[in-house]
């Protein structure tokens, strides 16, 4: 089976811009972020047991598909005749995929996490993304807040103060959603997040955290029903830091939205 039947199979379209979840006029950057968000969602090391087996093929799929479209005459020859060198050095089948990634990729530490927030926060880039969170979900506060990095419940005024004044400046459209919410979702999205703030602190209580091993040590003690959100959340905390690594573009962020 050639590469883009595997991606039919494995991911439902053939089209390897869209397995990688980018623009066919993406640039490399785009790109290589694109493979690193997909890649992290399906990553065997973030599988669990019984699921490994499936993780690593399709890490391997995607894997395949960003070694051509980040190949200037694979992508070329592709665009062209919709078609791939499956003996190309590209799709070598010697490759170990999960080193390739480790090479392009760093790990990102708890330091790297709270120095990127101080950086973001109220940066033009959080800005763009404030907007654009806010058009994919037409107005959704609780989608929105879910969707921006580095923002919890307690970010809402902030946000809000941001997207009015969007608004009325004319750069977003005025959603009924957003002005006329209604008091009872504002509220339940209040006590959803004073629930959280307590469940943080009695885990950060019971486990002792305080150091490198933070991280993982929150998400080793996460149930199985949080594991997907938080598997999402440091996609587009690593998708940040993909700008570090060497031969790298420079990042934007990464949302769940609508392409």
């Amino acid at each position: 089976m050639g590469l883009l039947e595997q991606c039919e199979a494995a991911f439902g379209s053939p089209d390897l811009y869209r397995v990688l979840g980018v623009r066919r006029e993406a640039s490399p950057e785009e790109i290589r972020r694109g493979y690193h968000r997909a890649s992290l969602r399906v990553h065997p090391d973030r599988a669990e047991p019984h699921a490994k087996e499936e993780a690593t093929r399709r890490f391997q799929i995607l894997s395949k598909a960003y070694a051509v479209l980040s190949d200037a005459e694979q992508r070329a020859l592709y665009d062209e005749q919709g078609t791939v060198d499956e003996e190309g050095e590209a799709l070598s089948g010697e490759r170990d995929w999960q080193e390739y990634w480790r090479l392009l990729f760093k790990k990102i530490t708890v330091k790297d996490i709270e120095d990127f927030e101080k950086k973001y926060k109220d940066s033009e880039e959080e800005l763009a993304d404030i907007k654009a969170a806010y058009m994919d979900f037409e107005g959704d506060m609780d989608r929105i807040l879910e969707s921006v990095l580095c923002v919890n419940y307690t970010d809402e005024p902030r946000i809000r103060k941001i997207i009015e004044k969007a608004i009325a400046a004319g750069e977003v459209p005025s959603y009924k959603g957003f002005v006329k919410e209604s008091k009872q979702k504002t509220m339940a999205r209040k006590r959803r997040a004073e629930k959280e703030a307590r469940e943080a602190e009695k885990t950060k209580d019971e486990l002792g955290l305080g150091g490198e091993d933070d991280l993982k040590a929150l998400i080793q003690s996460r149930n199985k029903d949080r594991k997907k959100e938080m598997d999402d959340f440091l996609a587009q905390l690593e998708a940040k830091y993909a700008n570090n690594t060497k031969k790298g573009g420079k990042k934007t962020a990464a949302k769940k939205g609508k392409k």
